[in-house]
């Protein structure tokens, strides 16, 4: 499985990479494994500030529908139109091409709960 050690991590397999002030969020390739073949992403919450854990959009995979949570607190600057038309992107290229949203992050965001590749590697067992 893939985790890419530069990138933070989620309990909720996500993953954060954090840029200055800016975070691109997707979900993790042990994620898309679970969720099978995704055939829809919805996020309407661009330009929304959002909290920490809170939902920001959800996938939907041909067996279920998986929501999506905020793993830091921020506003939500934009959304990965690729995706519209092009869902499998999250199964085919999760941490490159298929990101899901960029974040602006607020201040004083404690990002110490993300979590490193080999925690989330250890998460996973």
């Amino acid at each position: 499985m893939n985790t890419p050690a530069e990138l933070k991590y989620t309990k909720e397999h996500e993953w954060v990479k954090i840029e200055g002030n800016t975070a691109t969020i997707g979900i993790t390739d042990f994620a898309q494994g679970e969720l099978g073949d995704i055939v829809f992403v919805d996020v309407d919450t661009v330009d929304d500030e959002l909290s920490s854990g809170e939902v920001f959009g959800s996938v939907e995979a041909v067996k279920t529908v998986s929501d999506l949570y905020l793993p830091i607190s921020g506003t939500v600057t934009s959304f990965n139109t690729d995706l519209e038309d092009q869902p499998e992107l999250l199964n085919t290229d999760p941490y490159g091409k298929g990101w899901i949203i960029k974040l602006e992050i607020a201040e004083d965001t404690d990002v110490s709960e993300l979590l490193s590749a080999e925690q989330y590697q250890e998460l996973l067992g």
